[in-house]
């Protein structure tokens, strides 16, 4: 709102600052227009992926939650362990879609507007769902796990014997014992599995 006069020329021109306000609160409207545009269609968003052999499919929302899942035939005679793992599997690399499905309709609704906002936004959702394509912790081999450091020996007594270290706490006493499973599966659950 400056101009070559300032503050003083729309103190001194009211219909030209008035002018001025409507201006900006037509910019704001339009974009917040745009902005609900892009809300609305990344709402709609729906991202689906399949196993590779086809016995999963997953689709999810742009939020990562699953929306629908689909069992192929073949999932009836599969380890339950593996189909779990399938599953997990799948609706990672659907969920890997998300972050730039949702940069392409903040493209299209808002340009180039907000890049802060945007940028924080997309962040977000790549630190939550990370391109299967990379690695999470960035380009490159993973660092091995450091060496564990040899046990320290007991140091030595005012006599020069070393000091024996105490003994280990005994066991706390046993609570109930755990319901034994089935092919590990819970026993009260063993009834309601349709396979």
């Amino acid at each position: 709102m400056t101009s070559a006069g300032g503050l003083g020329d729309l103190i001194r021109d009211p219909d030209e600052a008035i002018r001025r306000m409507d201006e900006w609160a037509a910019g704001f409207a339009r974009k917040a227009e745009r902005y609900a545009a892009a809300q609305q269609e990344t709402e709609r968003l729906r991202l689906t992926a399949s196993s590779p052999d086809g016995t999963v499919k997953v689709t999810v929302g742009a939020d990562g939650v699953v929306s629908d899942l689909v069992f192929g035939s073949k999932t009836r005679t599969m380890p339950q362990e593996e189909l779990a793992r399938m599953v997990l599997d799948t609706m990672r690399r659907a969920q890997s879609g998300i972050t730039q499905r949702v940069a392409e309709v903040m493209t299209e609704n808002l340009g180039d507007e907000d890049q802060d906002t945007r940028s924080a936004l997309l962040g977000s959702l790549r630190s939550r769902f990370p391109d299967l394509d990379q690695p999470e912790d960035g380009p490159g081999e993973p660092e091995p796990p450091a060496p564990t450091p040899p046990p320290v020996p007991p140091a030595p007594s005012a006599g020069g014997a070393a000091t024996p270290p105490p003994p280990a706490a005994p066991p706390g006493p046993a609570g109930p014992a755990a319901p034994r499973r089935r092919g590990g599966i819970d026993p009260d659950e063993q009834d309601n599995n349709p396979w």
